[in-house]
């Protein structure tokens, strides 16, 4: 025991608050594990205090929980499934092209922490291998979950794992895929618990807390993968302390991480708690489940859209391409631009204003989807069947088969197929064990012939939102779609950012629209319609506009972190500033969704521009040359020894 009322961990040094089952420092855990009892001793008891076995140094030396503590704590180049760890490596070579006195990179991430519920008190009776049979295959599935969604299992910490989401591998949407991963965590125990209990009759559950915040990467190991880094502030104590006031089968969130994730998911407000090591309680949330809204777009209608502004010569040229489409020449519309320049707003205005009179049927792609094959097309279906998250399987073969045969009978022998793709199995039905190249042949046959047919009896205006996050299956049903749409009355909408690549533009049938930033008279228009027209506002609207550069989602954002800090007053659209805290121009932080958008995009960048990148961002956005004060002479011979 430290002094006074802190534990120290044994593995950092670090002085931890009393009680602490996780060291803030470097996510340890404080407990140590008697070898005879199983009982959980301090880190720096020499003698049991259930037992009295002499603890020895070997012993008192190794931090981590769980049977055997011999063991030594795994490298995450061994749990780490290739495809991540080559992604973690060149995140290294970046880091190491920056230089060793970088001092590494600040990232918002979020962190979660699992462990098993009670695992001391089940494992007491046991030996260490059959303790280690019943924990392992708990800390696998936990750490498939993380993988699943690309994220990074810093620590595994005998019964349960560190993983953070957003570091090293950067994501727009960590606190998504934090959170998507923690329930499939959660489904999955919940099945491996069942054959356990039923096996050994043994109860299984875990906890699962989840924060988001800010670390400084410092580096990554080639060898191992293992990563040092520093919280920045209280990062990953507050997710050790949301995990460690979890009840069993349950996940706590930050109040950060629920206002990054409220809509996507389903919470209940716990109230608040206080955290020890912060003067103010924290808010909790539990996450009971998936939330109704699934887009950007979709959260930000929930909450209420801004005016729609500019845009006005795109909007014709859809107009344009819908009436070519309805007088039976099938056409193609691709939106291409940079995250948040308002591809979907886009789209989502186009349909409220010239749809009328056409079936519209919209999916969408996910930034993790390229690891669930086929899934905008289940949701294409889904949406044409009005199939709901409420049905079960036989509404699903009942909304299909009805909607199907009264559209044509000549479609039943389809039918199978898109039963098939929508997860309903008939009986006897040699679907699963048909050659899967010949099943998706006919399941995208199915589904082309479905839209081609509808399109007979209205007007089809189809969408496909993000082709940059689209999966191969679905990719490749778009050009067997495509080689159908100049025939048929249909409007394929696609829109996806620019390094998405296809081989379709030079069809005749394909437009293509290049969606840039705001011009300075619209960004001012929106910026009215977010804020209002109080005196007050004018340097505030003068430094957005500097700062986002005509962005529409990056203005929205700015606007909406502003009035959650309370430096907005009064309500959207109406705004007004009583104090001038914007006089420094640090005072305008980036967003946490803006931030996310903005270090995918730069992680995805070569290693020689990242490094440009980053050196150009601490010189500034503007800057002299080093040879704007040489004469001509000394110019010329300076140009030609830097070229």
């Amino acid at each position: 025991m430290a002094s006074g009322d802190e534990m120290r961990c044994t593995n950092c040094q670090f002085e931890n608050p009393a009680g602490a089952r996780v060291c803030e420092e470097c996510g340890q855990r404080l407990a140590l594990i008697c070898p005879q009892c199983r009982h959980e001793c301090s880190p720096t008891a020499k003698f049991c205090e259930a037992c009295g076995v002499v603890l020895t140094d070997t012993v008192a030396a190794t931090p981590r929980p769980g049977p055997p503590p011999a063991l030594p704590v795994p490298a995450p180049i061994l749990y780490t499934p290739p495809h991540l760890a080559e992604r973690i490596r060149a995140e290294q070579a970046a880091m190491e092209a920056k230089g060793a006195d970088a001092g590494g990179e600040r990232k918002t991430i979020t962190a979660l922490f699992a462990d098993m519920a009670g695992s001391t008190a089940l494992i007491q009776d046991l030996d260490p291998e059959e303790a280690r049979s019943l924990i392992d295959p708990v800390v696998t599935l936990m750490m498939d979950a993380v993988h699943h969604y690309e994220g990074y299992v810093a620590k595994s910490l005998g019964d349960g794992i560190l993983a953070l989401f957003g570091a090293p591998i950067a994501h727009e949407d960590h606190a998504l895929r934090a959170l998507f991963a923690a329930l499939r965590m959660q489904q999955s125990m919940h099945r491996h618990s069942d054959r356990v209990r039923l096996e050994q009759g043994i109860p299984l559950q875990i906890r699962v807390g989840v924060h988001t915040g800010e670390v400084v990467v410092r580096s990554i190991r080639k060898d191992d993968l293992r990563t040092d880094y520093d919280p920045v502030g209280h990062t990953i104590h507050i997710a050790a302390r949301m995990e460690g006031v979890a009840t069993p089968s349950s996940i706590l969130v930050s109040e950060s991480t629920h206002r990054l994730t409220e809509g996507y998911f389903e919470f209940k407000a716990l109230g608040r708690t206080q955290i020890k090591g912060l003067r103010e309680p924290l808010a909790v949330y539990e996450v009971l489940g998936l939330g109704a809204l699934r887009t950007r777009l979709q959260v930000g209608a929930h909450r209420g859209l801004a005016r729609f502004v500019g845009r006005e010569a795109e909007l014709e040229r859809l107009g344009e391409a819908l009436e070519r489409a309805r007088g039976g020449q099938g056409q193609i519309v691709g939106v291409v631009g940079e995250a948040g320049v308002g591809k979907s707003r886009l789209f989502h205005e186009f349909k409220a204003r010239l749809a009328q009179g056409c079936m519209v049927l919209e999916t969408f792609s996910v930034s993790h989807g390229k690891a669930f094959p086929y899934l905008p097309l289940i949701d294409l279906l889904r949406n044409y069947f009005q199939i709901t998250a409420q049905d079960d399987e036989r509404r699903y073969r009942e909304k299909a088969t009805g909607r199907l045969l009264i559209l044509d009978r000549a479609l039943e022998e389809h039918l199978p197929y898109l039963l098939y793709l929508l997860g309903v199995v008939e009986p006897d039905s040699a679907l699963p064990t048909m050659d899967p190249a010949i099943r998706r042949q006919r399941t995208f046959e199915a589904i082309v012939r479905l839209l081609v047919r509808e399109s007979q009896n209205q007007m089809l205006m189809v969408l496909f939102e993000d082709l940059q996050w689209l999966d191969s299956e679905t990719e490749a049903f778009l050009d067997v779609l495509i080689a159908e749409v100049p025939g048929a009355r249909i409007l394929l909408l696609v829109n996806y950012r620019p390094e998405y690549r296809h081989d379709w533009g030079s069809q005749p049938c394909y437009t293509q629209l290049s969606l840039e930033p705001l011009g300075q008279a619209e960004a001012q228009g929106l910026l009215t319609a977010l804020l209002g027209d109080d005196p007050s506002l004018v340097p505030l609207k003068q430094l957005i506009l500097s700062r986002t550069e005509g962005n529409p989602f990056f203005m929205e954002e700015v606007v909406q972190t502003l009035a959650e800090e309370n430096i907005l007053l009064g309500q959207p659209g109406d705004y007004r500033i009583e104090k001038a805290p914007l006089a420094a121009p640090l005072a305008l932080h980036i967003p946490t969704t803006v931030q996310g958008v903005l270090a995918a995009r730069i992680d995805r960048l070569p290693v020689p521009q990242k490094e440009l990148l980053q050196t150009l961002a601490v010189i500034g956005a503007e800057f002299l040359p080093a040879w704007s004060g040489m004469s001509r002479g000394s110019r010329k011979s300076c140009c030609t020894r830097c070229w």
